[in-house]
């Protein structure tokens, strides 16, 4: 079997995939081993599951895309690869720790799977190492992952990274507030997820709201910054950060001082309910990590119970380690 250019498959790997050599593959085996220390010093449990599940019955919660890879098993059910971690362990909570006390400690090191656009360079198969705290309420429960979080970032030796913290529900409300129809939400989200600030003042200025609210919708998701941030904010957006004060008030100082506040800070997968939070460094220009509450998921499948988590990319980890030592990423 040929490709269209002629050129034999078997001498191809797919677009999003990479071997890795053994000089880099002990380098990162070297960092999940620091990471891996981290997560199992804070009492979260190793688990590891199918990197192929049955397709689950859940909603797609908005904005979710379903899974990038679906395939029939010899019964001609779906299966799919797993895009994350965090609906895997759910359904393991569900089924397998059904009648356990929580709060639940889980972490991993494992493979997801994520459609790629053509020529954007972006990562098919992706090394995650991350953390879920099922049962872990707000605002405590947020706090120490965040600290988990931290921890395992300096453990690996990243010397200049923020943790921008948000609330998934924030921007939600304000389009409730200002009256914005239920069926317009999505495709706003939607752009402010991808940070993309034109389109999203595109969509809110095809509303017809008044300059006031107009106003609210585009200031909002670009505020970002210390606590000060926090304060001095008008009805309703000041009840809507209660949350992240909360967080922060629960954070040790060299913890507290690595966060930056963002108002604007959505996640693209929809089923995250409250705190959101992004791993960013100056040595890589794309988020090292992500995670955030997610206390409705557990419920789909059985067994209603808070949770949050989170999930290093361990190769974006890997290059902004990299890029620090050339001197990339500056000074804390």
């Amino acid at each position: 079997m040929t490709s269209g250019k002629g050129l034999p498959l078997f001498d191809r790997i797919p677009s999003g995939t990479r071997d890795v050599l053994p000089d880099e593959m002990r380098e990162l085996r070297a960092l999940t081993d620091r990471v891996r220390e981290v997560f199992e010093r804070a009492g979260y449990g190793e688990v590891y599951t199918p990197a192929l599940e049955y397709e689950p019955p859940l909603p797609r919660w908005g904005r979710s895309p379903g899974p990038a890879y679906r395939l029939f098993d010899e019964q001609g059910q779906v299966l799919v690869l797993r895009s994350d971690m965090t609906v895997p362990i759910a359904r393991l909570v569900a089924t397998r720790y059904r009648t356990s006390d929580p709060p639940l400690r889980f972490c991993y090191i494992a493979h997801a799977y994520r459609s790629v656009r053509p020529q954007r360079g972006q990562s098919r198969e992706l090394l995650q190492a991350g953390v879920e705290l099922v049962g872990g309420a707000a605002p405590t429960g947020t706090a120490e992952v965040l600290t988990v979080l931290c921890a395992a970032l300096d453990a690996a030796g990243l010397r200049t990274y923020k943790v921008g913290l948000g609330d998934a529900s924030l921007y939600p409300m304000l389009l409730e507030a200002v009256g914005v129809a239920p069926e317009a939400h999505d495709t706003i989200l939607s752009e402010l997820a991808a940070g993309d600030f034109v389109g999203v003042e595109r969509e809110v200025r095809r509303l017809g709201l008044g300059s006031q609210d107009v106003d609210l919708l585009l200031r909002v998701p670009q505020t970002r910054g210390g606590p000060e941030v926090l304060e001095g904010l008008s009805a309703p957006l000041d009840a809507a950060v209660s949350g992240m004060r909360g967080v922060h008030q629960l954070l040790a100082p060299e913890v507290a001082e690595r966060i930056i506040f963002d108002l604007g800070l959505v996640r693209s997968l929809g089923y995250y309910t409250g705190a959101v939070f992004q791993v960013y460094d100056p040595a890589h220009g794309v988020p090292i990590g992500s995670g955030g509450r997610y206390d409705e998921l557990l419920a789909s499948f059985g067994r209603p119970l808070p949770a949050v988590g989170f999930a290093i990319g361990v190769e974006r980890l890997h290059i902004a380690l990299t890029g620090e030592e050339r001197g990339l990423g500056g000074t804390r």
